[in-house]
């Protein structure tokens, strides 16, 4: 198995090296690519079929892995692996209008499925995981405060990770949304109480005017909860 970055970020594989309780080495090499005529790497290499094994067992694919790879099966530590994957495939910074974003562009479904159920549970952000046609590939972005808090989440002090990465989510924290800028939108979930109003008035535009919710947002919820989509009050 070989990992290849770039030489300036060697030292992360040195780290790598030192916590992997089997025969490693790291080279270097410069070579071209299609971004740059002379890419200067770094290789950490492991040759033991016991590692290489353990690692296959645990849901590393051999081959090409762009599209198979997913999360490792079994117990782990769901933050460090996704910051590992944001470090390899992501981004973290501020967009050209200033404003903090996470990114990740995988061709992996599990990958980006994983990180938009995982990013909800941190920030309470949902976001729509779609392949784009252009290139079939998923480019998953979180941005303001959201951005901020899984940043922060992620990259937490005295973590392993690249240092430039590590250095950018840092930097998200000093952004303050500006004053005439409209306030983020945050969710407000469902009660069984208004669920218990909206049934019982039967009607969208009543049971808006008695919950202080949008006449829209009645109506959906009231289509759920009749379609079953949603559960129905435990007293119903």
């Amino acid at each position: 198995m070989t990992v290849e970055i770039s030489a300036r970020d060697i030292g992360l594989l040195r780290e790598f090296q030192k916590l992997t309780p089997y025969n490693s080495s790291i080279t270097e090499r410069t070579r071209p690519t299609n971004f740059a005529e002379s890419h200067h790497a770094a290789l950490w290499s492991l040759y033991s079929l016991e590692a290489r094994t353990t690692l296959n067992e645990l849901g590393l694919p051999y081959g090409r892995k762009s599209k198979a790879i997913a999360p490792p099966h079994g117990e782990f530590s769901h933050r460090d692996y996704l910051r590992g994957v944001i470090d390899a495939d992501g981004s973290v910074g501020y967009t050209s209008k200033g404003f903090p974003f996470v990114s990740l562009t995988t061709a992996s479904t599990a990958i980006a499925t994983y990180l938009g159920h995982y990013a909800q549970e941190v920030t309470g952000a949902e976001r729509l995981i779609k392949r784009n046609t252009r290139d079939d590939i998923y480019n998953v972005l979180h941005t303001m405060e959201t951005a901020q808090k899984l940043a922060a989440h992620l990259y937490y002090p005295n973590c392993l990770s690249l240092d430039r990465k590590r250095t950018a989510a840092d930097s998200l924290t000093a952004w303050i949304r500006p004053a005439h800028m409209r306030a983020a939108y945050t969710r407000r979930r469902w009660t069984e109480q208004e669920d218990r109003v909206l049934l019982e008035l039967n009607s969208s535009t009543a049971s808006a005017e008695q919950l202080g919710r949008t006449e829209l947002s009645c109506q959906m919820r009231l289509w759920r909860l009749r379609t079953g989509q949603v559960p129905l009050p435990s007293d119903q």
